[in-house]
């Protein structure tokens, strides 16, 4: 039977670990879509357009924006981020799960246009190892870094909106923890009910 795929959006703030634990993921699932947000920041070494983001400028994401092209968007840190809805919609509807990795207010933006969204926090075991973490990357400045903590404390705040929480200490065991999430939301009973109808 085909059904519709589910839509997974992680979240957590900068340094929690979110992109290593879902290489993971998907190294271990199939019939999966990562969505690839656009952006207007810098890219980081290594990050490649249309791969990690879909790098813009401000006024080509603005004018994709008043177009209505995004699901959700938002500032974060001085930037924009958003999710094309296009390419979404198409994927759950060819029964493909979808993994968005967004921040906190893109989420809850997604949850208002799709109810049955499944919201994910992710954060290290301490606020402690989050700051240590943003600090080894030793690619912003001692400003930049505040202010990612604060917007992390905000962030925090929110995780009491989301589904599930998960703890990014190891990245193996974490992304099991993603795993089962996806493997319980797809026993629910409103899931497979189309089952009980063949007694």
């Amino acid at each position: 039977m085909h059904s519709k795929g589910k839509l997974f959006i992680i979240s957590g703030p900068s340094g929690s670990g979110k992109s290593t634990m879902l290489a993971e993921v998907f190294e271990k699932i199939d019939n999966r879509y990562f969505s690839v947000s656009a952006t207007t920041r810098e890219p980081r070494p290594g990050e490649v357009d249309g791969v990690n983001y879909w790098f813009k400028t401000r006024e080509e994401f603005k004018s994709l924006l008043e177009a209505g092209e995004f699901l959700e968007y938002a500032e974060y840190a001085g930037n924009y981020y958003g999710t094309l809805a296009e390419p979404i919609i198409k994927q759950l509807e060819e029964g493909k799960d979808i993994f968005l990795d967004i921040e906190v207010q893109g989420a809850l933006q997604v949850r208002r246009k799709i109810p049955e969204a499944i919201l994910i926090f992710a954060i290290p075991p301490t606020f402690d190892e989050l700051e240590r973490r943003l600090r080894k990357r030793c690619t912003e400045s001692e400003s930049k870094i505040r202010e990612r903590l604060d917007t992390a404390r905000r962030e925090y705040k929110e995780a009491m909106k989301y589904d599930y929480i998960v703890v990014t200490d190891k990245p193996g065991e974490a992304s099991n923890e993603i795993i089962s999430i996806v493997t319980a939301e797809k026993c629910k009973v409103s899931e497979r009910k189309y089952l009980i109808g063949e007694a």
